[in-house]
């Protein structure tokens, strides 16, 4: 189980700071195997320990001569160990350390996703328990469909995050990876134990065969799927926007007291946050595709990912962050108006309940085209009044009447018939 208060968050974890402290944790975890198979003295091992540090404007200070990131943390870190760090990175190369250590900020990003992605589990398991028989109009290509609840409709968002758990838990295994096979993977100067111990110190599994870097592929798969977690936000927050315009007001955003909708308008009430999520997967998604584009690196490796992943990285946890910790607060927050839900439902006069009519006067012996054409017609009607009612159009059509009484057709409209089988569901999910 991982503990909150051990966690930063999201954004420290890509501070040049905490990156430069994974690059020393990796350092240090190969000293310390190089020691225990005896290439190294434990006593320079000790030492290093001691006195390892670095300076993150001082390594930018030798970059800037150097031209290169690792050398310039190398040099920084031996200003502080001393004649002992001739045995720091003894058979390495710069992208045992890089992979590595990106490996380890990769793991803890994730670790403090799934924390909010199980805050998200649960804001949406509650809202969907509050809400399990509160009935509304369920929607095909924005049409009005057949009776459902808002709870069963966030049943269906409660799944899908959970499909979201299981991957992130199964990514957290597939990212942690760490590589010490030294220049295009071949061991030629570090033996494969010493990725063994090193690996395992860092928490992290020997990659299977890495080259000079460890396939992109992994780190691919891992944007993609945090771009189908802010898919699925944005799927979420588009509903909420859909069902907030005024003329459905079946739910809204929270609206604080003292905000403001509209410079102009006084009266707007506008889902600025849903809108925000909406733009923001946008972002993610991009990412995946950049993230994809890494996986072809010539040869054993060359470095054309790495700026790109610079950018898409941080990026992709910083943000997939921010929308799971938004959509749980407006989750947890949202206005629910079962009144007008009822309203919607019923408006002409309950037309929505077509295909239960349709259903009896078939069981009543009509043939379906028959009892098709007699629904639509009346449905039809009915939807083209402004004071449309199909339920009285219904009951005063002989066709229907001579083969239904009038307590049959009260129960075609009865919502409960559209809910009966609900409960399984309900039950698949715990709510």
């Amino acid at each position: 189980m991982i503990e909150r208060y051990t966690l930063p968050e999201m954004g420290n974890l890509w501070n040049e700071n905490y990156k430069l402290q994974t690059w020393l944790q990796v350092e240090i975890a190969v000293c310390e195997a190089q020691a225990e198979l005896g290439y190294i003295p434990s006593e320079a091992v000790a030492e290093i320990k001691s006195k390892a540090n670095f300076d993150p404007q001082r390594v930018l200070e030798i970059e800037a001569e150097v031209r290169h990131d690792m050398i310039a943390f190398l040099t920084n870190v031996n200003e502080y160990v001393g004649d002992a760090g001739r045995y720091i990175h003894l058979g390495l190369t710069s992208s045992d350390v890089l992979d590595t250590a990106l490996a380890l900020q990769l793991v803890a990003s994730l670790d403090v996703l799934l924390l909010r992605l199980e805050d998200l589990i649960q804001a949406i398991r509650h809202k969907a328990r509050e809400h399990r028989y509160t009935v509304m109009i369920g929607r095909s290509h924005g049409i009005h469909a057949e009776p459902m609840t808002f709870g069963f409709k966030l049943a269906g968002w409660l799944a899908e995050v959970l499909r979201h758990q299981e991957r992130l838990q199964i990514l957290r295994k597939t990212i942690a990876v760490g590589k010490i096979s030294g220049a295009v993977g071949t061991y030629a100067n570090i033996e494969p134990r010493v990725e063994a111990i090193a690996c395992q110190k860092l928490g992290l599994k020997p990659d299977t065969a890495s080259t000079q870097v460890i396939s992109r592929d992994i780190h691919a798969d891992y944007v993609q799927q945090l771009a189908l977690v802010a898919a699925s936000i944005e799927r979420f927050a588009v509903e909420i926007r859909n069902l907030q315009k005024t003329d459905v007001l079946e739910v809204e955003e929270f609206f604080a007291k003292g905000q403001k909708g509209s410079s102009a308008m006084p009266h707007k009430r506008n889902p600025i946050r849903s809108e925000r999520l909406t733009g923001m997967a946008r972002l993610v998604r991009s990412h995946a595709g950049a993230a994809l584009e890494n996986v072809a690196l010539w040869h054993e490796r060359d470095i054309s990912h790495s700026s790109v992943e610079r950018v898409v990285l941080p990026d992709a946890c910083i943000l997939t962050h921010f929308m799971l910790h938004e959509i749980t607060d407006l989750v947890t927050n949202l206005l629910v108006y079962p009144q007008n839900m009822e309203r919607n439902l019923n408006c002409y006069g309950g037309v929505v309940f077509s295909q239960r009519v349709l259903l009896t006067l078939i069981d009543k012996g009509l043939k379906r085209e028959e009892a098709y054409a007699i629904v639509q017609q009346n449905a039809h009607t009915a939807w083209n009044q402004p004071e449309g009612n199909f339920r009285d159009l219904i009951s005063k059509d002989p066709r229907v009447t001579q083969n239904l009484s009038s307590a049959e057709i009260e129960t075609c409209f009865d919502p409960q018939q559209h809910l009966r089988h609900l409960d399984q569901v309900y039950q698949r999910l715990g709510i």
